[in-house]
């Protein structure tokens, strides 16, 4: 039975196209634009901006670049997951081993590390979730600002 649970997480986590990085430097999101028909926005805030890309069937993923050009968080929702091995890099082994162990199938999925942190959670046609590095957030943010 949790052979089964594995396949399916991994199958779900790893299900639509690509977008940026974590932790990476971004610069991926026009091409990730013209690939998925999206709509990008831009957003620059008081040091970081938001990249946000929007697609026809109703996904949004937010990609939060810090001054330096670094992917420090992603935040999604929509009717389907995104490609969070794409979305999450070297961090999806993480999320994919803690969906692996746990005991409980229903319910949120929640990695917190100190050098990490992954939540995830939803139904049918609604997940949404984010994933940041606490290390890489510019100093006068908190984590709240990934969502």
């Amino acid at each position: 039975m949790k052979i089964a649970l594995a396949v399916l997480v991994v199958s779900l986590l790893g299900s639509a196209p690509g977008w940026a990085v974590l932790g990476e430097y971004q610069n991926s999101v026009a091409s990730d634009q013209h690939r998925l028909r999206a709509q990008a926005q831009e957003t620059v805030r008081q040091g970081y901006s938001v990249e946000q890309l929007k697609t026809a069937d109703g996904r949004t993923v937010r990609e939060y670049v810090s001054p330096a050009g670094i992917v420090f968080g992603i935040a999604w929702q929509g009717p389907t997951m995104p490609d969070l091995r794409q979305l999450l890099g070297s961090y999806f082994a993480r999320v994919q081993q803690a969906a692996q162990s746990r005991q409980r199938r229903r319910g949120p999925l929640v990695v917190t590390t100190k050098d990490f942190v992954f939540e995830s959670g939803g139904h049918m046609r609604f997940f949404r979730g984010r994933a940041y590095v606490p290390s890489l957030l510019p100093k006068s943010l908190s984590a709240e600002v990934v969502r």
